[in-house]
């Protein structure tokens, strides 16, 4: 009899071995017949998994408790990048399998680092995979999961806590299963909208496709070795400009808006922030390039990508801002540690937490000045929201304590001071590139296989907010102790 646990892992690995479809569609159209074993057969394998387990049910469901949920989550992260390192690795994308797994890993978490070096060579059907991972893994493989399994929906609201990004997550309906599916219909519609303003800007299809993916997703694998530069069109890097940033907003007020309720826009606390710090971003950036680009248009288009591309963790390139002025770097390497908005696909501490901690900052500063004042926090036009502060606390310390680590990492394998503490902010921050050897214009392909493998942790721990994976880590070993202590 299947456990709970691995029957949720095999449906999940069931609906990403459906997402093998487009890709053996591809290869058949493209006449790539030698990519279509290695990706039929993990899809065969996957169904077969989930209809032993289907089979092999229990009748009595029960509700995921809490450290069962991150179990489930973290698992499935984890599986889910082993498995999309199957096609990779036997499509000869790779040569050794760690490197397929730092693919897939980097494709699922949105990240983007990769580790080939010339991406035009590959089968269509392996690009296509690639960016598709990232549009799976931009919402979320439980989300999806939640959303097309209705059996999930018992703790289903656990599953997604532990999966989603920011300090509170809640329901946009009453039922976590229709909130899925209501947040995954825009995320599609979304998609589609991008890709056909992409193959109306001159774009083909496919490669439309390939880049709405990844910009959805704010992934960044791209199906040029130049990545969207290599398109050298003003019209696809504004287009994917406003994609970017649209996709680095919570998914919650979209579905807000269209259910009437637009007025929640404008209340929203983080929002203010986003669009406040991408303004000032863009703006400062800009002048700072204007001498080097000529114009005042070329230097608003090339910086505003660039912004839209960091803050919201994709990692495209239209322009190696490895070589603009140091001014311009600083203020980009700052946004490296900014990210999106919580409940988008974007990774980061998330502008929230920022948020949190400034208006705390500033109400420590009222407590100082008038100290018999009542000072609270307010989110969202609502007061009262001090409990919230630790949590962010938390979570930055944490962050940069898992930074801080992998800079050591890299530093451990030989990276340089800048290389490895960027790559650390680049992986934990699922961005993608970083400055150095590690900059835009090249690849992780190099690194030991130790320092990838930490990096493929690091990218799943930044996905999954941290805790998901340190929680996970944490229990095994202390199974491990105890079965120790149990031995003597």
């Amino acid at each position: 009899m299947a456990t709970p646990i691995v029957r949720v892992l095999s449906y999940v690995l069931a609906i990403v071995g459906f997402a093998l479809l487009p890709p053996i569609g591809v290869a058949f159209a493209f006449g790539e017949r030698a990519c279509i074993a290695p990706f039929a057969v993990p899809l065969a394998a996957s169904w077969c998994l989930a209809l032993a387990c289907w089979f092999a049910k229990s009748d009595a469901a029960q509700p995921f408790e809490a450290k069962s949920a991150f179990l489930v989550v973290g698992g499935a992260w984890v599986v889910t990048g082993l498995f999309g390192a199957v096609p990779i690795w036997a499509c000869g994308a790779t040569q050794s399998f760690h490197d397929a797994v730092f693919e897939s890993v980097s494709g699922f978490t949105t990240t983007g680092a990769s580790v080939i070096a010339n991406v035009e060579a590959l089968p269509r059907c392996v690009n296509l995979w690639r960016c598709e991972t990232h549009w799976l893994g931009g919402m979320g493989v439980i989300a999806l999961a939640v959303a097309l399994i209705p059996l999930l929906g018992i703790g289903g609201f656990r599953l997604i806590k532990a999966e989603t990004s920011g300090p509170e997550k809640g329901k946009v309906t009453s039922r976590i299963a229709d909130t899925a599916k209501a947040l995954w219909f825009i995320y599609f519609a979304m998609t589609a909208v991008q890709a056909a303003l992409l193959m109306c800007a001159g774009m083909d299809w496919f490669d439309s496709i390939c880049h709405s993916f990844s910009t959805l997703g704010t992934g960044g694998f791209s199906t040029r070795n130049a990545s969207v530069g290599a398109f050298s069109n003003a019209w696809v890097d504004w287009i994917c400009t406003v994609f970017m940033l649209l996709a680095s907003v919570n998914f919650a007020l979209y579905y807000r808006l269209l259910t009437g309720r637009a007025g929640e826009l404008f209340r929203d606390t983080e929002l203010h922030g986003f669009l406040g710090i991408v303004a000032l971003s863009v703006a400062v950036v800009t002048c700072v390039e204007l001498q080097d680009f000529g114009s005042v248009a070329q230097a608003l288009r090339f910086s505003a990508f660039q912004v839209a591309s960091i803050i919201s963790t994709t990692g495209f390139m239209t322009s190696d801002y490895s070589v603009w002025r140091p001014a311009a770097q600083v203020f980009l390497l700052a946004l490296f540690l900014v990210g999106g908005c919580s409940g988008s696909t974007a990774g980061g501490i998330k502008v929230i937490r920022w948020t949190i901690l400034a208006k705390q900052l500033k109400n420590e500063f009222s407590r100082l000045l008038h100290p018999h004042a009542v000072v609270t926090l307010r989110l969202n036009g609502i007061a009262g929201r001090d409990s919230i502060v630790p949590l962010a606390a938390a979570f930055v310390f944490v962050y940069l304590l898992l930074v801080l680590v992998t800079a050591f990492a890299g530093g451990l394998a030989g990276l340089g001071l800048i290389e490895a503490l960027s790559a650390a902010l680049s992986m934990v921050g699922n961005i993608g590139p970083a400055f150095g050897s590690m900059g835009p214009t090249a690849n992780y392909g190099a690194l030991p296989v130790a320092l990838k493998w930490w990096y493929a942790f690091a990218m799943l721990a930044g996905r999954l907010e941290l805790y998901t994976m340190l929680i996970l880590i944490g229990r095994a070993f202390a199974s491990i102790s105890t079965s120790r202590a149990t031995r003597r």
